[in-house]
Parts: structure tokens; sequence; C-alpha cells
């Protein structure tokens, strides 16, 4: 590679990274000051103190948890709390170690889902009420700005199943403007009082706490609004690598930053200011006014479709790691594997984030739901690595990581205060993934038992008898099994009960293994007369053709038999687990086999 080559893929990178993962973090300098300091007198010792606990909340809680402890535990380039949660499997083994890190793992995803529907939210609707700053808007009733914010989210929401591909290489260069803006407002402000600087103090920050006991405390749940997206460094890993991300951080750090010292310049002289960005860029460039509001609109929308597919690449992780039901998945790019649509996911969320924006109104309002699930997702997240340091050779970094885990854990703690003025609805939202989860992984467990499948040995002993009759039907059938030691109810019905024998009987397994990409076939024949074992062990994150692979390996279907179950059952639990795998679609509607040579088969089962 070449000096300018080398050169381009730097700033490409760091570019790149701006547009798809830093959009959430990015466009917090909009709403949180401002939500502060409704909350807290902009006096100035407050100011330097809120100032203070704002730089010491980015340093320490992505920074350090972030960009360099989590983001050191990628498998393959890929990252997120499902990542760290096959680590701890391949560690682990076995036992209730293993059980308590699953059930955080769980946890932290539903939490990081239900986030996904107040991040937009929040995001779209601070910067529309920026108009309100425009002589001529001024007097704009807050329902029609509600409903401007929600026409935004319904066209974004609308764009999805056409795929972003196509415009995400417009992305990073609207966010660079956008993050270069920002340093160039603050840096005006500070121009004007350059002590402000001394803010970078965490004597400041140890003060403010102190004078105001536990209404300080209370204040923390709003600083955090500052970090709040700063799980997406770790989450979209995937999407670029990790040098790319940990430099444009260290740019977008540097960025916000200076935006917040300036904004802490503007509201001490300006005590009385309300919306403290758009009033800065307001006093400080009048004419430039409007171009600054369409920039961090687009810069909010931006933020809302890195969350958005992030919110995708999530749901795909849990779907071929047997976490959430089957959705149907379609992708929408042909060389960017992570770029994937799910449209019930999209439409939910939709609905949801349109909600939301309606029921609080106001961007201040959707502050108070705001903040407690993603304090929650980072203290997950810190505990986890905890478990992950202890049992490797970076036993060192354990110490750092309890310390981060603590303060993660005050964050949270904080954040109960708002539990009446909204945060419950954090809960509802992560609560519907979060139950989704444990009912589907406990149902599928209990469904696999209650099958009772028979072993391969017992089965050969029957199939062998029937084969040699000799009436088996020309052609080669293909059978979906879990694994090619164990054999489902669905294959025993359609060969023993139903002598439905063919001259060449492949049964197919796929196997999603604990690292995120790579595929392996492996053709075993000859496990009886005419009957073959083909396995697929895939990464989580591989996209499948299992056409191809089966032909490429000399397999060429006649007719494709699969299971059913009709799930019989008192159990209320089980009868929601019998109407979400009604409602989702089933192995071979996922994997698009041909329909015209699927042959489903029956099998009732009493849970």
């Amino acid at each position: 590679m070449s000096h300018q080559q080398e050169n381009d893929s730097f700033w490409g990178g760091i570019v790149k990274a701006l547009g798809l993962v830093f959009g959430d973090i990015g466009t917090s300098p909009i709403y949180t000051l401002t939500i502060v300091f409704t909350l807290t007198r902009p006096t100035l010792e407050n100011v330097y103190g809120i100032l203070s606990l704002v730089f010491w909340t980015m340093s320490i809680l992505v920074t350090v948890q972030y960009t360099w402890l989590a983001m050191s535990l990628g498998r393959k380039g890929q990252g997120g709390e499902i990542v760290l949660r096959e680590i701890l499997i391949k560690l682990l083994k076995k036992g209730r170690m293993l059980a308590f890190a699953g059930f955080l793992s769980f946890l932290g995803v539903s939490l990081l889902l239900g986030d996904g529907v107040i991040t937009p939210a929040i995001s779209i609707l601070s910067a529309v009420e920026g108009l309100l700053l425009i002589p001529a808007l001024s007097g704009m009733k807050q329902w029609l700005l509600v409903g401007i914010a929600a026409l935004i989210a319904c066209t974004l929401f609308f764009f999805q199943s056409r795929g972003t591909d196509k415009v995400a290489g417009i992305f990073g260069p609207i966010m660079a403007v956008y993050f270069v803006t920002l340093l160039v407002s603050g840096l005006g402000s500070i121009a004007e009082m350059p002590s402000i600087l001394k803010a970078v103090s965490p004597h400041y920050a140890f003060e403010f706490l102190y004078h105001n006991g536990f209404a300080g405390y209370i204040v923390l749940s709003e600083v955090i609004l500052c970090s709040t997206g700063g799980e997406a460094l770790y989450a979209d890993m995937g999407h670029l690598g990790r040098k790319p991300i940990v430099r444009a951080w260290y740019f977008v750090f540097f960025a916000l930053y200076l935006n917040y010292l300036g904004q802490g310049a503007f509201i001490a002289q300006h005590p009385e200011t309300k919306n403290i960005l758009f009033s800065m860029v307001k006093h400080q460039a009048p004419l430039l006014y409007i171009p600054f509001l369409s920039l961090t609109i687009m810069a909010t929308i931006i933020a809302s479709q890195a969350i958005i597919s992030g919110v995708f690449s999530i749901v795909y992780q849990g779907i071929t790691t047997r976490l959430m039901p089957l959705f149907k998945v379609d992708y929408t790019s042909t060389h960017i594997q992570s770029q994937i649509y799910i449209g019930a996911i999209n439409w939910a969320l939709m609905i949801a984030v349109i909600f939301v924006m309606f029921f609080f109104q106001k961007s201040e309002n959707l502050a108070a739901a705001y903040g407690m699930a993603v304090t929650g997702s980072m203290t997950i997240t810190a505990t986890m690595m905890i478990i992950i340091f202890s049992k490797t050779m970076k036993k060192w970094k354990v110490p750092i990581v309890v310390l981060v885990a603590l303060l993660d854990l005050v964050y949270f703690v904080s954040t109960f205060s708002k539990i009446p003025h909204g945060a419950y609805w954090s809960i509802i939202l992560a609560a519907v993934p979060f139950v989704t989860i444990m009912i589907w992984t406990k149902g599928q467990r209990a469904l696999y038992q209650a099958l009772k499948p028979l072993d391969l040995e017992v089965f050969t002993l029957s199939y062998e008898q029937i084969y040699a009759k000799g009436r088996n039907i020309p052609g080669t059938a293909l059978f979906f099994v879990r694994g090619l030691d164990v054999i489902p109810p669905y294959l025993v019905h359609c060969v023993i009960r139903s002598n439905i024998i063919y001259e060449r009987n492949v049964m197919i397994s796929i196997v999603r293994t604990d690292e995120p990409f790579g595929v392996e076939c492996q053709h075993t024949t000859g496990m009886a007369s005419g009957l073959e074992g083909f396995e697929v062990q895939a990464g989580y994150m591989e996209v499948l053709d299992i056409e191809g692979l089966i032909h490429a390996h000399g397999i060429t279907e006649k007719v494709i038999f699969y299971g059913i179950e009709d799930i019989t059952t008192q159990n209320p639990i089980w009868k929601v687990f019998a109407v979400i795998k009604k409602l989702t679609p089933n192995f071979v509607q996922f994997n698009k086999l041909p329909a015209a040579r699927l042959q489903g088969v029956v099998t009732r089962v009493e849970m």
C-alpha cells in the first residue's frame, strides 16, 4: 500500500466512522446542557461543576470503558453484548456463572433494543425544536413540532427497505461538517470567556456534588446524556473495525467537549437562555442559523439511521444464535454484509418511536425516559467484562473494570429518580424483547425435549430394513435436522411410519458457531444405505445460501422435507410460545428455500 493510499484509508475510515457510529453521541450537545440547566440554576459554580462532570463522564464511561476495554474484546472484528456472551460461553463452559452471564446478556440486549426507540425520538424532536428560534416560527404550537418530527421519522423508516448502501457514502462527510461546526461554534464562545477551560479539573465536579448533596446526585441522571451513544462504539465495531472508530472518537471527543465548554461559557453569560446550543449559534452568526438548524436535523436523521441499522444487526445476531424467533430478513447490499432489513422490526420500531414522540411531546420530557436503558446496558457490559478479564491472562484489567462498573452503577441508580417522570417507559420498552427472548429460549428447549428425538443408531436399524425392500423413490430428498446424531420425529414419521424413502436421502444440519464469520461444510456419505449427512458450520453473522452450498457439493434435491410443530398445551407461557412460533417464519421461509420442492410434515406435540 502506497503512502497516499494509506493516508486515504486513514482519513476515509475516520469519515465513515463519523457517519456510521457517532451520530447518537454526536447529537447529545443539542439537548444535554439544556436539560441539565432546567434542573440546576446556571450559576458560575454550577456551570464549572457540570462541565467538569461532563468531561470525566465522557472520559471514563466512553474512552476507558468502550474505547480501551470493551473494544479489546472483539471477535473477528465484531462487538456487542452478544459477542461478550459468546466469549463467556467459551470461557465458562457450564455452571451457574454461565447462566448468570446469559441472563445479563439477554437483559443488556433488551435494554439496547428499548433504547433504539427513545434515541431517534429525542434526537429528531430536540433538533426540530430549534425551529422556535426562527422569529417567523416562534409561535409554532408544540403539536405541530411533534408532527414535523414524526413525519421525518416516518420518512426515515419508510426508506429502510431500499437499503442505506447508496446514501451511506454521504453520511460521513455530513457528520464531519457537523462536528467541525460544533468545534468552531464552541471555540467562538470559549474565546469570549477563556477561563471556562478550567472546568476540566475534577475539583469542580467534586465541589458541585459536595455543595448540592442529593440534588447534585440526581443531576447525574441528566449529565449521563452526554455519553449516550458511547455503547455504539463497541456494538458497531463490526462495520469498520477497531482502528477507524478509535481514531474518530478522539476527534469527536475533542469537538464535543469544546462545544460543551462553549455552551457553558454562553449560559454563564446569558443565564436566562432556554435552548443553549441553538441560542449560542444564533448569537454568534444569525445569518448562518437556518443552515446550522438544517445541518443538525440531518445529523439527527443520520444518528437515527445508525441506531435502526444497529437494531437490525442485534436482532440478526439474536436470530442466528437462537435467542430470538426467526424474522423475514432482506439483504439490501450486494457487498456490505451488515446491510440488512427486517420488515417486522422496522415497522414495530416506527410505531413505537412515533408513539413516544406524541406521548412525551417535548425533548426535555423525553429526557426523563432516557438514560436508564443506557446506564443499565453500560453496567451489564462492565460486569461481563469483569468475568471475562478475571478468566483470561489480562487479570490486571479487573481492578480498572471494577472501578468503571461502580461508576456505571452510580449513574444507573441516579436514573431511578426518573422512574415516576417517564423512565418506566425504558423498562416497558426493554421488557418486550426481554420477555420474548426468555419465552423463546426456554420454549425451544422445552419443545426439543417434548419432541423426543431418536438416536441415529436406533433409526438406522429400521431405516435399513425399509431401504432393503427396494421400493425407493428415484431422486434425492433433503431432511433438515438439528444435529446429525439425533433424528427428529418428522423424519421418523416420513421414513419409518409412512415409508417415504428416496434412493438418496441427505440429512442437513446448520450449526451456528460462536465466531461471527466463516463457513465450513462437511459431507458424510455411507451413514447407512442411501443415507448421507451434510453439516454446515457458519458464523452467527454469516448470510447463508443453503441451496448454493448443497449444489456445490454435488447434491441436487428433488424434494425438501422439514418439520412443523403443532403445539398443544395448557401452560399459558407455552401458549405464548406457540403463538410466536405461528406468527414468525419457519426455518425454510427464513432461508428462502425453493417453495416448489418443499414438503412440510406436521408433528403434534404436547408441552
